[in-house]
């Protein structure tokens, strides 16, 4: 929503402002298509020569989330550390065997059912039942899996970012491909330079456009998104380390009341709950 409200204010003051100090719109629309497929053309085709098929994925994907709201807020949070709350409290109870068939079945477990906004996310589940799976399997001390969870979060963190400084790149490059555009408007002028003075004058404003909007997709939209997608990605790299967290402490000892603690503080001020919110919203479940 506030990605089209930002667009949306930047076009009415450039475009508002230009046509309030007499600037012949007509000139730019007129103009428009065609440097908009030369410089989306450009864009597209260095794009794709310049990235793996994956990362092109990655980078059309996030660039659809973009455009939804965060689902990492406090009530996910919440339903997070409750869950691993409602976990190591079974394993503590009733001993880390207790839980096996909740890792090995997360899907048909009622213990992640009971918490379908993270139950039901594959990702999430598959970090927790994994780790989980070497908890109870006892071969592994806390240090050997925090190594792990360390690589495993770096790999996740490196794949995410690849899509990031690929959109990066791209806005890099359009204001080049603005230049190209409005270098060739140049030539097709010079290539006319018998005709009157304001056919001319329109070619060579036409040309320039090409520079204009090189720039302005650059760092009106496209940088914009790009630095939207690395927000939504440290996020999703936050509540790894939430997990991350919240498990060490319990194989270090802790109780579960204090483990999830330790986890609700490794989460951003904006998004964590208060000791008494997530305190009550355990009780309650």
């Amino acid at each position: 929503m506030f990605v089209i409200v930002g667009w949306l204010l930047a076009m009415v003051c450039i475009f508002g402002v230009y046509i309030f100090h007499g600037g012949n719109i007509q000139v730019v629309l007129h103009a428009l298509p065609f440097e908009m497929i030369t410089i989306f053309g450009a864009a597209a085709g260095a794009f794709l020569a310049n990235n793996q098929m994956k990362v092109i994925k990655a980078s059309l994907r996030g660039l659809g989330q973009c455009f939804k709201g965060s689902k990492f807020n406090k009530a996910r949070y919440m339903e997070l550390l409750a869950l691993m709350f409602d976990i190591l409290q079974k394993a503590r109870k009733e001993g880390l065997m207790s839980i096996e068939k909740d890792v090995e079945d997360p899907h048909s477990s009622p213990l992640f059912q009971k918490y379908p906004i993270v139950g039901n996310d594959h990702h999430v589940t598959e970090f927790i039942t994994d780790y989980l799976r070497m908890m109870v399997s006892g071969n592994l001390n806390a240090h050997e899996i925090e190594s792990l969870m360390d690589s495993e979060i770096e790999t996740h963190h490196n794949e995410e970012h690849a899509a990031v400084a690929a959109i990066a790149r791209l806005a890099g490059g359009l204001p080049a491909f603005g230049i190209v555009a409005a270098v060739l408007g140049v030539v097709n002028t010079m290539g006319s330079v018998g005709q009157a003075p304001a056919i001319l004058g329109g070619m060579i404003a036409s040309a320039l456009v090409g520079t204009f909007l090189g720039i302005l997709l650059a760092y009106g939209f496209v940088e914009p998104l790009g630095g939207l997608l690395e927000q939504k990605v440290e996020d999703a790299g936050k509540e790894l380390q939430c997990i991350k967290t919240t498990l060490l402490a319990s194989m270090q000892g802790y109780a579960p009341q204090v483990a999830i603690e330790f986890g609700r503080k490794v989460l951003f001020s904006g998004d964590r709950p208060s000791f008494t919110e997530l305190e009550a919203h355990v009780k309650k479940k």
